[in-house]
């Protein structure tokens, strides 16, 4: 079975400190829970796995028999693996956890393996109760050579089909294939994991948004168009809070513009850039083979999977990512990384103007930049580096 590169960094992590909670997020469906077995398989240690991932979510009960059937097993030379899937489920985990931590007997060593699907309400419980006690892992959709190494995919097939595991099964029946991914992985992220966590008012505006934006991959929306293409539509604030949900769900973001005016950067149009183009081609009406000959809808994938790619590889808030837009001027990516600026273009094609970036580096002439594809940095070799490495 394919290992992911978290494994053997968790592994290492889960032996060495075992006085901290350690906290595995991303999103649904890239193999959390796999790699949470494969982890007990290789650790040979009693282990215990249990998910909070019901229609009903459990309360405070389910964490509390988990830990106990957990301390009944361990002892002070014999680990036991608690792995708790889709913590942030279950009402008031962080406290009752944070509880049941401190409290653990000297003789009792559970290592503790925590899973989660929502960033923002893990992040929100680990920082208010489980401040100093944990490390947050991430794992994130899967790369270009994950997909090469676990499927031999070619890297047109990753920027067409994405980095769903589960959804590899199905690369040559693409009706099935874009079904699968509406029904097991878009809908139950939207049901589950964004509806029942956070106060939505307008379900149905969140699921049009999440289409449109989907429909639109690394394309500038203002607010307003996008009022007028939504039913059931809100007002902009309404918008940017449910982008926000989104983004928390790794599902799409909307960049900010690069700006020196902090209110003008607020109050931009966003750029919007899905997770995983699996979720732009499922959307779409076309195929694999109709997209590589469009050089529209093939550029745009190219450009919506390098944001893809970064918003999956750069952690934040170490860095920043942004885009940048003035008058006729347009850079495709900017990275902020400390007192540092990079402006990159994204060419699917060879061609050889930039004037976007020329104005650019005008504007802020100690940014350096960056071009990824035509006659820069070679497609395959972008995707197959670590994003950080490319900003050092």
């Amino acid at each position: 079975m394919y290992a992911r590169p978290q494994f053997q960094a968790l592994s290492h992590a889960l032996r060495q400190h075992a006085s901290l909670i350690h906290v595995l997020i991303g999103p649904r469906q890239v193999g959390k829970t796999t790699l949470a077995r494969q982890l007990a398989q290789k650790l040979r240690w009693p282990s215990i796995y249990a998910s909070a991932d019901a229609a009903l979510p459990p309360g405070p009960e389910w964490i509390e028999t988990h830990w106990q059937a957990a301390r009944r097993q361990a002892t002070a030379s014999t680990p036991v693996l608690l792995v708790l899937d889709e913590l942030q489920k279950v009402r008031g985990w962080s406290e009752t956890l944070k509880q049941l931590w401190d409290n653990r007997p000297p003789a009792c060593d559970i290592r503790l393996l925590v899973l989660g699907s929502s960033a923002l309400m893990m992040q929100h419980g680990l920082t208010e109760s489980l401040a100093g006690r944990f490390f947050l892992h991430r794992c994130g959709h899967w790369s270009f050579p994950e997909c090469r190494d676990a499927f031999g995919w070619s890297l047109p097939e990753w920027i067409y089909f994405g980095g769903y595991p589960g959804a590899a099964a199905f690369r040559n029946e693409e009706p099935q294939w874009k079904q699968y991914v509406l029904d097991s992985l878009v809908e139950p992220t939207l049901s589950r994991d964004v509806l029942q966590l956070q106060k939505v008012t307008k379900p149905a505006l969140l699921r049009h948004l999440f289409l449109l934006s989907a429909a639109h991959p690394a394309q500038i929306l203002s607010y307003n168009k996008m009022l007028g293409q939504l039913l059931d539509a809100g007002n902009t604030t309404t918008l940017a809070h449910y982008l926000v949900l989104l983004d928390t769900a790794f599902l799409l973001s909307g960049l900010h513009l690069h700006s020196g005016n902090a209110i003008r950067q607020r109050a931009s149009s966003p750029k919007l850039v899905l997770w995983n183009n699996a979720l732009v081609s499922a959307v779409g009406g076309g195929t694999f083979a109709l997209a590589q000959d469009d050089g529209g809808i093939w550029g745009r994938l190219v450009e919506n999977a390098v944001g893809a790619h970064l918003l999956n590889g750069l952690p934040r808030p170490e860095f920043d990512l942004r885009y940048w837009r003035d008058g006729d001027g347009e850079v495709d990516y900017v990275v902020i990384r400390g007192g540092q600026t990079w402006a990159m273009e994204v060419k699917s094609g060879r061609g050889a103007k930039l004037p976007g970036m020329d104005l650019f580096r005008r504007r802020y002439p100690e940014a350096r930049g960056l071009l990824v594809g035509g006659n820069g940095i070679p497609l395959d070799e972008f995707f197959t580096a670590s994003p950080p490495e490319w900003f050092t």
